[in-house]
């Protein structure tokens, strides 16, 4: 049932983790479904029991997997990551996600920059200036830049002052982070230039320019993602 992982790999708890959540994610393993016993799975993976057993303690603390004594590990009814409590890791169509995920993006962020923009803090305007240098060196650099990416989007909710906006972080942060994979990090200049737009309007206090050029950044990511659907 389960691809076997070769014993010399780094972390390996770790990547056992990811492959029993690649197996949810496919179908394979369902909510409520019992796992194979830690000796079945430790055979089909060609690792020890002691890797499976940190691997599934990984996965407890995820709230993916849970353990009922006496009976054995069960996927969990209502799966869902502290850092993605929609439980979206579960979708197997990526690009499909990435852009049902622009979508409410669309419905949301725009309006979030143009309250930062009216509501921003010198404090803070600095800070998202230093988030979008810091995605910027990364973008140079050809590095992966998705941190540092969330850590910009993440300072523009914050400023917005409105006490439910941060606890949609969670799902911004999951948006971003896929967006950056699904387009393999192809919008580069374009995210530079767009970040840099939005910076500029908010450090004006120009709430509708912020919500312009946040609406103008999706729309490159959603196109983007559409382009690669189409192919």
């Amino acid at each position: 049932m389960l691809k076997s992982v070769h014993p010399n790999q780094k972390r390996l708890p770790e990547l056992v983790s990811e492959q029993i959540k690649e197996l949810i994610a496919k179908g394979n393993l369902k909510a409520g479904d019992k796992l194979p016993n830690e000796f079945e799975m430790a055979e089909q993976l060609q690792v020890g029991r002691g890797t499976i057993r940190e691997a599934v303690k990984i996965l407890v603390s995820q709230n993916v997997l849970e353990i009922k004594r006496g009976n054995g590990t069960f996927v969990c009814e209502r799966t869902g990551l502290a850092d993605d409590p929609l439980g979206l890791w579960m979708i197997e169509d990526k690009q499909k996600l990435a852009l049902d995920l622009c979508e409410v993006r669309m419905m949301i962020e725009p309006e979030i920059a143009e309250l930062a923009a009216e509501r921003g803090t010198k404090d803070e305007i600095a800070s998202l200036k230093n988030a979008g240098y810091a995605v910027e060196e990364k973008i140079r650099s050809g590095e992966d830049h998705s941190a540092e990416d969330i850590n910009f989007h993440e300072a523009l909710a914050k400023m917005s002052k409105n006490q439910v906006v941060p606890k949609l972080i969670p799902v911004i942060q999951s948006a971003v982070n896929l967006f950056v994979k699904v387009t393999d990090s192809v919008l580069r200049e374009e995210t530079i230039e767009t970040h840099n737009k939005i910076i500029r309007a908010v450090e004006d206090g120009d709430g509708a320019g912020a919500k312009a050029a946040l609406e103008d950044h999706l729309k490159l990511n959603k196109e983007e993602i559409q382009r690669l659907i189409s192919r």
